[in-house]
C-alpha cells in the first residue's frame, strides 16, 4: 500500500508563470502526494528564466536534485521524460485521475483539444479525458485570439477547468509570493486538497472585521 494521499500528473510548459507550477508542486507534497512531474523542454527554459532553480540536464540527477530541493519522500516526485510512453500517466489502467497543467501553453492547450498525443503532456491530458478524470488547465496567455477561445470552449464542454492565473487582490498580498499563492489555492481547492495559503472570500471578511 502507498503512503501517500493521492497521486496527481503535474505538467508545466514553456508559458511563462513557472512560479507558479513550482508552488504548486511544493504544495501538493506537503499535502502527501505523490506527484508524476512533466518538464517540456520549453518549460525547462522558462524555469531557467523566471527563477532561480538550476534543474540538472541528466534524468537520474534531475530526479534526485527535485526530491532534495523540495524535500520530498523518496519516490514522491516521479519526474518523467517526455518519451516515456510506459508511465503510469500514459496509460488508462494506471493513471492518476487528477492533472493539473500549470503553466499551459496555447500549443498545448490546442494539442490536447484536437486529441494530438505527440509527447507524454498531450497523452497525459487525453488520458485523463478518455478516463474522466480532473483536468485542470492553467493559462496566462493575453489577448486570446479566436483560436485560443475556441479551444478552451471545446476542452470546457468536456469537463475541463480552465483557470486563468489571475490572481485577486480582495486578500491585499504584501508581497509577490502572496499574489503567487492566491492561484495556487484556488488550484488546491479545485483538487479538494487542503490548503491555508488563502481563506475563502467571506472568511477573509469575517477575518477583516
Amino acid at each position: 500500500m502507498s503512503s501517500f494521499e493521492r497521486r496527481i500528473t503535474l505538467a508545466l510548459t514553456g508559458a511563462s508563470g513557472a512560479p507558479y507550477g513550482l508552488r504548486l508542486l511544493h504544495q501538493l507534497l506537503a499535502a502527501n502526494s505523490q506527484v508524476y512531474l512533466l518538464l517540456s523542454d520549453a518549460a525547462k527554459i522558462v524555469l531557467a528564466t523566471e527563477t532561480d532553480l538550476a534543474i540538472p540536464q541528466d534524468h537520474l540527477q534531475a530526479q534526485a536534485f527535485l526530491t532534495a530541493h523540495f524535500n520530498a519522500q523518496e519516490n514522491q516526485i516521479q519526474l518523467l521524460e517526455k518519451s516515456d510512453w510506459f508511465s503510469a500517466p500514459a496509460s488508462g489502467s494506471s493513471s492518476p485521475k487528477q492533472m493539473v497543467i500549470c503553466p499551459c501553453s496555447m500549443g498545448t492547450l490546442s494539442a490536447i483539444s484536437h486529441g494530438a498525443s505527440n509527447n507524454l503532456i498531450e497523452r497525459a491530458a487525453d488520458v485523463i479525458l478518455k478516463e474522466r478524470g480532473q483536468l485542470i488547465i492553467a493559462w496566462r496567455e493575453s489577448p486570446l485570439s479566436p483560436i485560443h477561445l475556441e479551444n478552451m470552449l471545446s476542452l470546457s464542454k468536456l469537463g475541463v477547468t480552465i483557470m486563468p492565473l489571475a490572481p485577486g487582490f480582495y486578500h491585499k498580498p504584501q508581497s509577490l509570493e502572496e499574489i503567487i499563492d492566491f492561484m495556487v489555492a484556488r488550484i488546491l481547492d479545485h483538487l479538494k486538497v487542503e490548503q491555508s495559503l488563502v481563506l475563502p472570500w467571506m472568511a477573509q471578511d469575517d477575518r477583516n472585521n
